[in-house]
């Protein structure tokens, strides 16, 4: 839905909340949520759709007249796509997700194919008026190369080739229909890129030079014109819960970026579990107990710890990170865990519901991106207590996030 106030925003919820694969699971749950939601919502304006497709949803959509039949009720309802989330390749819940989520990764044929048909999707689907993103993994999984330097840049060169092939299509398509479309890298705990340092070191170091070289080659064009390119192409999503969890303050990122050229092409909000570390032990063995329904079984929910001098170390996941809270020297933790994002307290726990009031007011005044996407994925595995029906739990993020901005 369009917000017009200050900037024009686009607000959407990101579909990877429903469970579904296959294109006709897809399409089920966007016919039974969608309208509703937008007669609550938007009953009188148009109403954005933030699409998650699985590789296997995307390969069919792709076939026979879907996409046409897709786009007829798009237009029916009064509604819009204006951008994919492609980080999920395939499965993504009532299974056993973790670091599977990262596979295949952007060195990989698969990557390439998968998001080059989210592009011809996204291509086909996106208003003349409007830019629209993909957002994707963060390249790979840190934890999967870090023993090995030679195969980490490998990694990394082979990713900005498949980069740099995607962004080919997409200047295709920017000349020959108007619409521009760009890859949004997602950075999140333990990526191989995870927070704003690494970003710029990722696109000053390798994907300019290696993927500008590749595209100037391709495209016989000037290596200064192929990094223009890939800066219009290959952008960021700036997820709150991932900066949070990293302890990234919001102006500060923002700055950094904008100060080397990087571009954001979607704000994914949501909101990551944060506590304090008391000194009493009654009270850590509290919050222990308090976090140990939030350690389950299909997500990695990564742990960052912070000490009184600011140095942070990691843990891979809260499962591995709770037997070492009672004797942890830290003062904070927060926790991967998209948390909904109306809530602020949770008992003993709180969430980083602060930070995205703080990147909102930003944007009130900063032009950095008008892609938002409330991105709580988290319904099916959180705790009984927290769990509400799923529409109106939709329903409440949307309304609590409109009452920021609106105000």
């Amino acid at each position: 839905m369009k917000i017009t106030k200050n900037n024009n925003f686009h607000l959407t919820y990101c579909s990877n909340i429903h469970p579904g694969e296959s294109w006709v699971e897809v399409f089920a749950n966007l016919e039974t949520y969608i309208p509703e939601l937008k007669s609550r919502l938007s009953p009188t304006e148009p109403f954005g759709i933030g699409l998650r497709l699985a590789n296997t949803a995307a390969k069919q959509l792709l076939e026979s007249n879907n996409l046409a039949q897709f786009q007829a009720w798009l237009t029916q309802e009064d509604l819009y796509v204006f951008t994919l989330n492609g980080f999920p390749y395939g499965g993504f819940h009532r299974q056993v997700v973790k670091d599977h989520v990262y596979a295949p990764d952007w060195s990989t044929q698969e990557r390439f194919n998968y998001t080059l048909s989210l592009t011809k999707i996204l291509a086909t689907l996106l208003p003349e008026s409007l830019d629209g993103g993909i957002s994707t993994l963060p390249l790979s999984y840190k934890p999967w190369w870090e023993k090995d330097k030679s195969m980490c840049e490998t990694v990394l060169k082979n990713s900005c080739f498949n980069i740099a092939s995607v962004v080919m299509e997409m200047i295709r398509i920017h000349e020959e229909t108007g619409k521009l479309l760009h890859i949004d890298l997602e950075p999140e705990p333990d990526g191989l890129i995870e927070n704003t340092s690494e970003v710029i070191d990722f696109f000053q170091n390798w994907l300019l030079p290696i993927g500008g070289n590749y595209l100037s080659e391709q495209l016989n064009i000037e290596q200064n014109l192929a990094e223009t390119k890939l800066l219009e192409h290959v952008r960021l999503c700036y997820d709150t819960c991932h900066f949070s969890v990293e302890y990234e303050e919001p102006k500060s990122v923002f700055a950094r970026l904008q100060s080397v050229g990087i571009k954001i092409g979607k704000i994914q909000i949501s909101a990551a579990i944060k506590v304090k570390i008391p000194a009493e032990i009654e009270k850590r063995s509290l919050i222990v107990e308090r976090l140990r329904p939030f350690a389950e079984s299909t997500y990695l929910h990564q742990v960052i710890e912070r000490q009184s001098d600011g140095t942070l170390h990691h843990y891979p996941d809260l499962i591995n990170a709770l037997p070492h809270l009672e004797q942890s020297l830290a003062e904070e933790w927060r926790t991967h865990f998209h948390v909904p994002i109306f809530i602020h307290d949770y008992q003993v726990l709180q969430s980083t519901q602060d930070d995205i009031a703080t990147v909102l007011h930003l944007l009130q005044t900063n032009n950095a991106c008008q892609h938002l996407e409330i991105e709580t994925y988290t319904w099916d595995v959180l705790p009984l207590e927290m769990k509400i029906d799923l529409l109106t739990s939709i329903q409440r993020e949307y309304e609590w996030v409109l009452k920021l901005i609106r105000n």
